[in-house]
């Protein structure tokens, strides 16, 4: 593995899939504030990399993609301090969903907090059959913030308020039929659920995948008519790159 920096670690292949791993953060991957600036720098400095085509994020304890954020930092926090600390998890969940190509979130054992936020941000979410998650938050007395936003739009808002305001964890059985998660892996089987989602995301245009990833970002966030004019122009765009005659080109001519 090839070290960015102290906690973010980077695994490539040949077919332009990168794993970026949050490394040296503890069994359960916990975001303290020096370990989030560093895997939100790892990212922002892969993110001009053209050749990555698929993105797996992932922890480098089994135990967990991330456990949360960092309990004991925040239980010294002030207003000022604790601003500043979910700030830096803002930012790299946004450098997750600013990443141009696809990202998934593999997801073993525990995602709880922050570690959820981070899920959410990622374009696809993978999960272990035994992975529990869950938004403690209130139960440590303060609220679920910042890509917390995201759920509501992923599970609902009665499932999303059932989550931060509970506390109560869910399991991948659970996760699965709200929609938190895209797929459950059987015992043993989170790489290989894993890898299938990555050949299906190789089988599509790179350059296709990254307008789609853009689109879909500015369709959460534009009203319905603003949304389906811009997608005009990108798609006029797409004509620019070889993608469309050369892939258009194959399937007219494929073998029946």
């Amino acid at each position: 593995m090839e070290m960015l920096n102290t906690h973010c670690g980077v695994t490539r292949d040949a077919r332009g899939v990168v794993h970026v791993a949050i490394c040296n953060a503890g069994p359960l991957n916990i975001l303290g504030s020096k370990v989030t600036d560093a895997v939100r720098e790892g990212l922002q400095q892969l993110s001009s990399d053209r050749s990555i085509r698929v993105a797996v994020l992932r922890g480098q304890s089994e135990r967990s993609m991330i456990g949360g954020a960092d309990i004991k930092e925040m239980a010294k926090l002030d207003q000022a301090s604790a601003e500043a600390f979910i700030s830096r998890l803002r930012d790299l969940c946004e450098a997750v969903r600013a990443f141009p190509a696809p990202v998934i979130a593999r997801m073993p054992g525990w995602c709880l907090g922050g570690g959820l936020e981070v899920a959410a941000a990622c374009d696809f979410r993978i999960a272990a059959h035994d992975a529990h998650f869950g938004m403690p938050e209130v139960r440590v007395g303060i609220p679920s913030v910042i890509h917390a936003a995201l759920l509501p739009r992923l599970i609902g808002w009665a499932r999303a308020r059932w989550l931060v305001m509970t506390a109560e964890n869910i399991d991948a059985a659970t996760a699965l039929a709200w929609g938190l998660v895209d797929k459950v892996a059987p015992e043993g089987g989170l790489d290989a659920e894993v890898e299938h989602l990555v050949k299906a995301l190789l089988a599509c245009g790179p350059e296709a995948l990254r307008s789609q990833k853009a689109l879909l970002r500015q369709w959460e966030e534009l009203p319905l008519t603003e949304s389906v004019n811009l997608s005009v122009k990108v798609f006029g765009e797409s004509f620019l790159t070889d993608e469309p005659t050369r892939l258009m080109g194959a399937f007219v001519n494929r073998k029946r």
